[in-house]
């Protein structure tokens, strides 16, 4: 059985409102992951819900909106100018609500800095995405030692990402909680998803507008 949530973001985003709208419909893959959008309402999603969705909104550049094809997951993005309001609303099984719903507003939260981190440092560029989960026994401190944060790493920070042989990433910290870091470097932006919080195994996500995103990732182990 499940049970409805909504989950919201507004924030003042940096760029152009075609940079932003941009962002949101055809460059996911520099902040999120990829997903192709038909341009028009009615069109064709694919990579963002299992089995595909719609788009319901189409009005560049002021509001998008899209819905998986079960109906059970539904994005709506408003903007005014540059600053945008995001909700999310959908289902999740009662038994484990709190656990999902308490993910999904941390991650929104996360996301849609990486959007404003994408906006504000490639704007309009291709970068590209990849990412691993972890063994299940993997913690997010030991990922930290894993590539080399140390654990008091705050935004700001100056840090040197390393991943095996991979060339070593010099970069700052950009974002900083319990469960998630993020780090911007001139390659791109490196995401670590501390999601051992939620029981779930932790993950690692590149944007790299440089630089070859799998090979990077193999050097974690």
């Amino acid at each position: 059985m499940g049970r409805a949530f909504e989950v919201r973001w507004s924030g003042e985003l940096p760029g152009t409102p075609s940079e932003v709208w941009d962002a949101i419909t055809a460059r996911t893959g520099g902040w999120l992951w990829p997903i192709s959008y038909e341009p028009r309402e009615g069109g064709a999603e694919t990579g963002l819900n299992g089995n595909g969705g719609t788009v319901t909104a189409w009005d560049p550049p002021r509001r998008f909106g899209v819905v998986s094809a079960e109906g059970d997951n539904a994005l709506d993005y408003r903007l005014d100018g540059t600053h945008l309001d995001y909700t999310q609303r959908g289902e999740f099984d009662e038994a484990e609500y709190d656990v999902q719903f308490d993910a999904c507003r941390r991650h929104t939260d996360f996301y849609y800095h990486s959007l404003g981190q994408y906006l504000g440092h490639f704007a309009g560029r291709e970068l590209t995405y990849a990412t691993i989960d972890l063994p299940p026994e993997t913690t997010m401190a030991g990922l930290r030692r894993m590539v080399g944060i140390p654990d008091d790493a705050t935004v700001g920070d100056r840090v040197r990402l390393t991943a095996g042989d991979a060339k070593p990433v010099d970069g700052v910290v950009d974002y900083a909680t319990a469960p998630f870091l993020g780090v911007r470097a001139q390659s791109g932006l490196y995401r670590f998803f501390g999601r051992d919080e939620w029981g779930w195994p932790v993950g690692v996500a590149v944007h790299l507008v440089e630089g070859d995103a799998k090979a990077w990732l193999k050097g974690i182990r």
